[in-house]
This record gives structure tokens, C-alpha cells and sequence, in this order.
């Protein structure tokens, strides 16, 4: 076995949560100040999924205070602590870009049932 994809495959977390792209998660995100570390919180929309194996990654938007916000996660990353999803989302798209232009209700994602 290549000494890559055997050095990968002991990062891959065994458990990976279950995102899809239109989903409202909960990012429990560990956050290291000093000699202190603590989880802060990032919950948004998914409007974007890249790349598999350990280079997964996942764009999460939210607005706060007026201001679009996006972070981008890597899934596999020992500092995403938990992902908690929601809602899920009915959409018909790999990529919600388009969501960056929308404001107020417009921006909604419609809930899968």
C-alpha cells in the first residue's frame, strides 16, 4: 500500500456525519486561544461540497449582522468537533451560489419532508 493513502486512511474520521447541500448544520468548531481551548458554534446553510477521501470539505453561509459570512470546513478535520443537522433542505443543485445574491426571504431553502 502506498505510504499516502496509508497515512490518509488512519486521519479519515470512522464516523462521518451526513451533509447534504441545502441542510441548516451546526458546526461545533474547536477554537485554541492561548493554552485554552473551547467550541464555538457556526450554524448556517451548506452551499457547497468539494473533494472526497481526506480532502473532503464543506462551505456553510450564514448572515450575521447583515453581513454574509462563509466558512469552509474540512470534514475530516479533528477541529470540526460534531456537525448537527437541523433541517434538511429540498434543493435541486450541487452548488447554492446562487444563495449570495438573494436577501431576506428569498435566501430561504425550502424544507425536505
Amino acid at each position: 500500500m502506498d505510504l499516502i493513502k496509508a497515512f490518509t486512511n488512519e486521519q479519515l474520521k470512522t464516523e462521518v456525519p451526513s451533509i447534504h447541500v441545502g441542510d441548516t448544520v451546526r458546526v461545533h468548531n474547536k477554537i485554541k486561544e492561548g493554552n485554552k481551548e473551547r467550541i464555538q458554534l457556526f450554524e448556517g446553510t451548506v452551499i457547497a461540497k468539494h473533494g472526497g477521501g481526506i480532502s473532503e470539505t464543506f462551505t456553510v453561509r450564514r448572515v450575521s449582522y447583515g453581513v454574509g459570512v462563509e466558512k469552509t470546513f474540512p470534514l475530516h478535520s479533528p477541529n470540526v468537533a460534531k456537525v448537527d443537522t437541523i433541517r434538511s433542505g429540498k434543493v435541486r443543485r450541487a452548488k447554492l451560489y446562487y444563495l449570495r445574491d438573494r436577501v431576506g426571504k428569498a435566501s430561504k431553502v425550502k424544507e425536505d419532508i
